[in-house]
Order: structure tokens, then sequence, then C-alpha cells
């Protein structure tokens, strides 16, 4: 179901949400109008020199090789000139929204290689929590992933098969397996050791440490259908992490997969819980 702008920005204004969704384009962009404070922009140097002495040694080396390609952390990013390096790598863009947006909106822009970006960032009180997805999560975490190409594909396969299977009533099957991928997706190449990817643990100071290197987090082989059957929690570490052993592995599961069989399957039966899968 199509929601308007207009009505979006109303939910959003009594939910408390953050954004201005009252200035929002047709397909829920905005502009990112580049007028950060002084302060902003030392939130965002203080969180991105936290973060990277992590993800130095627990991000995956794609992860890594995108900051580097895309230069990410001295200042808050312009969208426009990231925007101009991605696509030379991927075909990708940066559009800004003002924080979540419906899910038709945001399958389109996947579909069509434009990934959203959240345009405020996190106070100073909230270095280490915030409730709603900010730039930081989008951008440091998100980003950099999408200037590898294999990764890229899929990504844009989901906007497009995601789409079609939230239309289809597979809304949570679809959300699932980009909670476990693109979120907390972690990656064991055969002969390398355990790295993280997804943008939830990119960003997280606390669950990045525990997801990798913690004895108590739940490791779990990458398997499609297991991925889109298992619950998931938004409020506290992930009680089971998924594995790939590549991103190949990945975009091929996804593009092979029947949409329509496995929501008429799975659609209407209770998901697994993530700490016996």
């Amino acid at each position: 179901m199509t929601i308007s702008v207009e009505a979006y920005a109303r939910e959003c204004a009594e939910q408390g949400l953050r954004g201005n969704y009252a200035v929002c384009q047709p397909d829920f962009t905005v502009e990112q109008k580049y007028d950060y404070s002084d302060e902003d922009q030392e939130v965002w140097r203080t969180l991105c020199d936290r973060q990277t002495k992590l993800t130095s040694k627990l991000a995956h080396h794609s992860y890594l090789d995108g900051v580097d390609a895309l230069g990410l952390l001295d200042r808050i990013p312009d969208f426009h000139e990231v925007s101009e390096r991605l696509h030379k790598l991927t075909g990708w863009e940066i559009v800004a929204v003002p924080g979540l947006i419906p899910n038709e909106p945001f399958f389109d822009h996947l579909a069509n290689r434009r990934f959203p970006v959240t345009n405020w960032l996190r106070s100073k009180k909230e270095l280490d929590y915030i409730v709603e997805p900010d730039m930081f999560h989008d951008f440091f975490g998100h980003v950099p992933i999408l200037s590898q190409p294999v990764f890229a594909d899929f990504m844009q396969l989901y906007g497009e098969k995601g789409g079609a299977a939230s239309r289809m009533g597979g809304e949570q099957l679809a959300a699932r397996l980009y909670w476990y991928t693109a979120e907390f997706g972690l990656m064991q190449e055969e002969g390398a050791p355990l790295k993280a990817f997804g943008a939830g643990l990119m960003s997280s100071f606390s669950e990045l440490q525990f997801a990798v290197t913690s004895l108590d987090s739940h490791h779990v082989a990458f398997d499609l259908e297991t991925v889109m059957r298992t619950a998931y929690e938004i409020d506290k570490f992930q009680r089971a992490y998924f594995v790939l052993p590549s991103f190949a592995a990945l975009r091929d599961a996804f593009e092979k997969a029947d949409m329509a069989k496995l929501i008429a399957r799975w659609r209407d039966v209770e998901p697994l819980d993530p700490a016996t899968v």
C-alpha cells in the first residue's frame, strides 16, 4: 500500500521521530543541506576515530577498502562528492532522507542503485546509543561496502526482489534477509579469520566486538532460507550471526531463490528462535 509523504510526515511527527519529513520530495528524499555545526563535526570525528580502532581489526577487508576509496572519516561527508566517487566504482549514489522511510520507496531506491542516508547526526549525549538510525549508522555503516561490485549487485537485486516479496506479503522474510546480512552480516572466507561487514556492527562499538570475538556469540553458517525464517531483535545484541563464505554466495543464492514459493511456504509460519538455529 502506497502512503503519501504528507500522511507519513504526520505519523512520524506523532511518533516523535527527529527528521523533518514535511520537506520530503515524493520519493521521500530531501536536501542534505551541508550546514553542520562545529559540534556536529566534532561528534563525527569522535565516532569515526573510536570506531576505526575496531574496524581496522574486525571489519572485512572489502569494507576497509571502501573506506579508503571513498574517504569518509575527516569530516561529515558531502553526499554529492561521495556519490561521484561511488558511482565510478559501482554505479551507486547517495540520496539524503530525513530518517526511516516506507518500504516501497526504500526498495525502489535500492533497485535503482540509490542508497538512502539520513541527513542528521546524533548528539554528543548519544555517542554510545541512538534509537533511530542516523547519518553515522547509514554512512559509516552501509556506504563503504557499496563500493564492492558483488555486494553492490546484491543490494540492487534486494531492492528488486525484496520489493516484489513485500508486495506478495513476504515483507518479514525480506526484512530478515536484510537484517542478517546488510545490517549484521559476518564473513569468513576460506583460510581467513572471521570478520564483520554489516552496518549495524560497523557502527556499534560494543556489538562489533561481541559479534566477532566473544565466545558467547552464536555463529551460524549462511543459508538463505534459514535466514529468512529467523526472527531478530532490534534493541539488544543479536542471538545469532550468519556467516557468509563470500558476497557471491549471498548474491547467487538470492538470485536463484523463488520468492513466491518461499513466501507461500513460510509467511504464516512462526519464525525460528535465533538462539536455536
